[in-house]
């Protein structure tokens, strides 16, 4: 009946042991797909962590450009800014030459009417001396003073046309001048006008730059988030990896134990 019982004890350690080494091939099954999903995830780790210095360079390079693109655009306001300067300084120029010119006119202008008053003084004079012929030897005196006023008054028309032809002269400077301001001006015009177009051509591309930019810090920060999350997972698994190692172990000492004793029943 001894050996009955220690047959049946036996037997019960036997079916035990055999249960325990399935839970242990059950327990190094499951860490060996434990051992495989964490390799893809290191693996996947890996890939991220190489994207996101290859995207973190291309965002150096974003920055860059974005960076020459400013500085360039900041030249060209500075230009644009000094064509503003020149623009306003010659039509400020420009104004006070027309205004000039339309004082010039204006004295032109009194000096013909002047002039014309003296010539019809003249055409006067010149009748009232055939009108005196007759009293030629009467008004000897009086006709000499008229001679004399004629003499000054021709001096004086002499005058005034020397000075009409110099304002005529200043006159045609000063158109030629303006004319000149004028092509300055349109050709300052359309210089303006094509640096305000690549200012917006620039305005554009930096625009789109920017949006290009932001777009790829919401992927990195998505990236990230991601990374971060898989790195939880990665430490849980591990936990989870360190505990079964834990648990593995303290079966396998059972089982020293278990087989000691199975050895010391043998013995028996």
């Amino acid at each position: 009946s001894i050996i009955k019982k220690q047959r049946q004890e036996m037997q019960l350690l036997i079916a035990e042991l055999k249960d325990r080494d399935k839970e242990l091939n059950d327990m190094v099954a499951v860490h060996q797909r434990h051992i495989q999903a964490w390799e893809s995830d290191r693996h996947k780790i890996l890939t991220l962590a190489q994207r996101c210095s290859s995207l973190t360079s291309d965002l150096n390079d974003k920055k860059a450009v974005i960076k020459s693109l400013t500085r360039r655009i900041q030249l060209l306001e500075s230009q644009q800014n000094e064509s503003k300067a020149t623009l306003e300084n010659t039509q400020q120029r420009f104004k006070e030459l027309t205004q000039k010119v339309t004082d010039s006119s204006v004295c032109c202008q009194a000096l013909e009417e002047k002039n014309e008053t003296l010539h019809c003084s003249v055409l006067e004079l010149s009748v009232k001396t055939g009108q005196l012929q007759a009293r030629e030897q009467e008004l000897l005196t009086m006709l000499r003073l008229k001679d004399t006023a004629l003499v000054e008054t021709t001096d004086h028309i002499t005058e005034f046309t020397s000075q009409l032809k110099k304002l005529e002269g200043a006159l045609r400077a000063v158109k030629s001048e303006d004319f000149c301001l004028n092509r300055d001006q349109t050709e300052l015009n359309m210089t303006l006008r094509e640096l305000m177009l690549q200012t917006n051509k620039l305005k554009d591309t930096l625009s789109e730059r920017m949006k290009e930019n932001s777009r790829q810090q919401e992927e990195i920060l998505h990236l990230k988030e991601e990374n971060s999350c898989l790195r939880s997972e990665l430490a849980l698994a591990v936990e989870k990896a360190q505990r079964k190692d834990e648990l593995y172990q303290f079966a396998k000492s059972k089982q020293a134990r278990n087989e000691k004793e199975l050895s010391s029943l043998r013995q028996v």
